[in-house]
């Protein structure tokens, strides 16, 4: 069973840092993708961040390129988004994905697998 577990999420000042972890257990391949997406209330699902399978390839939406940093030391270790210079419109439910394929991408629906979500404030 394939579980994913996010923490690190909490109440932070705008020009603040946060760093989100999600640990994956249960999977018994090492070529798979991981990404971090957010939901603000009424609003859809929205790529933020993902890692390919070798830890090396990042990608980022525009609206967090240059503050935020997705990174993984390796397939069973953590995969951790940090956060910094946030502002008030990155508050939202954070979540970590994975995706079975050596292929990156940022669509929702292209997941197999998703944490519980940490939630994520961020105040004026």
């Amino acid at each position: 069973q394939v579980q994913l577990v996010e923490s690190g999420g909490g109440l932070v000042q705008a020009g603040g840092s946060l760093r989100l972890s999600c640990a994956v257990s249960g999977l018994t391949s090492s070529t798979y993708n991981m990404g971090w997406f957010r939901q603000a209330p009424g609003k859809e699902r929205e790529f933020v961040a993902a890692i390919a399978w070798n830890g090396v390839n990042t990608y980022y939406a525009d609206s967090v390129k240059g503050r935020f940093t997705i990174s993984r030391d390796n397939v069973k270790t953590p995969v951790y988004l940090q956060m910094n210079s946030l502002k008030e419109e990155d508050t939202a439910v954070y979540y970590c994905a994975v995706r079975k394929s050596i292929l990156v991408v940022s669509t929702v629906s292209r997941y197999d697998y998703w944490g519980q979500g940490t939630q994520v404030t961020v105040s004026s």
